[in-house]
């Protein structure tokens, strides 16, 4: 699957890009999604192989405070370089103030969140709540634009609702204004998740610009991201929920885009070494209490499907001490691995 083949030869489906000076030589890029796309998640995907990494979104006015938690946000691992760091924000100065923080921080490009249907993001009047203030979302790029020398990229939807579909209009705009890159999720606001994923309604928004076009929205298998990059014409993918407990996804759709071998998902004794690995890791980042509770969504992700998953979820989501959930996590991937052996 994945491979278009001519005379013996193999011929990829998706080429380099570039983003102003940084070049992705393969567009598969992991979504950024709060709570979810932490230094911890990004490192596992880019050992396994990615594009490019975005960071969780972070509020511009959290980035000028410097709180813990925007600064947890935006730390990156060197293995992630370059890395997208994605500010949310509605007043122009402030976003292009926290720009020039992200950009101190070694971002290699700055993100503008437009699309974000989260109601306390939008009640902030920012997010995908931008889509309906145009005249406002034009003076934000400009200022962020300006504010950084490294460059910017735009992450919307296809528009607030369904009679108000302007991201191609918007899409002009940006870049005429500078926008390097622009992201678009096939949904619009007032869908939030529900629904399916228009991608061929992302081939208007790559008719309307010649910078680079990514779609987003649903792409959870190399199926998915072959559909998605034959209705929009788009120049790569975006894949976000498709990952949650997989970090080796994109890597897949990577090979399987460009015409390699794909790699098959790791044995249940890596994936269980990968679990230990990102729970630490969890742990180390965020302290015991929160590291503890945050892991739980994840360690959810990583079993489903597995015999007896739900029983060891609505355990392990029982507990409080790490020792006592590694211990668990080890129980449960030694009887997979049985039942495995078993079964062969």
């Amino acid at each position: 699957m994945g491979r278009a083949c001519f005379l013996g030869i193999i011929v990829s489906r998706i080429h380099p890009i570039s983003i102003g000076p940084v070049r992705l030589e393969m567009p598969v890029i992991l979504a950024p999604m709060t709570g979810v796309t932490d230094r911890p998640f990004r490192t596992l995907v880019k050992r396994f192989g990615a594009g490019l990494t975005v960071t969780e979104m972070i509020a511009s006015e959290a980035m000028i405070r410097e709180t813990r938690q925007s600064l947890q946000k935006a730390a990156w691992d060197p293995s992630e370089d370059p890395v997208s760091m994605q500010l949310a924000g509605c007043d122009p100065d402030r976003m292009a103030e926290a720009a020039k923080l992200n950009e101190g921080m070694g971002a290699a490009i700055i993100d503008i969140n437009m699309g974000c249907p989260v109601k306390k993001v939008v009640n902030g009047h920012a997010g995908s709540a931008l889509m309906r203030e145009p005249e406002l979302a034009a003076r934000l790029i400009a200022a962020t634009v300006k504010a950084v020398k490294v460059p910017v990229t735009l992450k919307m939807r296809m528009g607030w609702d369904h009679a108000s579909l302007n991201a191609p209009e918007l899409a002009r705009v940006a870049e005429d204004l500078g926008i390097q890159l622009i992201t678009i999720h096939g949904r619009t606001r007032c869908q939030l998740y529900s629904g399916t994923a228009d991608w061929a309604f992302v081939r208007s928004v790559k008719d309307a610009v010649k910078v680079p076009v990514i779609v987003n929205g649903d792409i959870c298998s190399i199926a998915d991201a072959e559909t998605a990059l034959d209705q929009s014409g788009a120049d790569g993918v975006m894949i976000g929920r498709g990952a949650y407990g997989k970090p080796w996804l994109i890597a897949q759709v990577m090979a399987a885009l460009t015409g390699r071998p794909v790699p098959g998902d790791p044995s249940l004794v890596q994936q269980h070494a990968l679990v230990r690995e990102h729970y630490a890791a969890m742990l180390d980042l965020y302290g015991t209490v929160i590291g503890v509770n945050l892991a739980r969504k994840h360690l959810g992700w990583y079993t489903k499907g597995l015999h007896d998953s739900g029983q060891f979820r609505n355990a392990v989501n029982q507990l409080a001490d790490p020792a006592q959930v590694t211990a668990m996590i080890d129980r449960f991937y030694d009887e997979q691995m049985q039942l495995e052996a078993i079964a062969a």
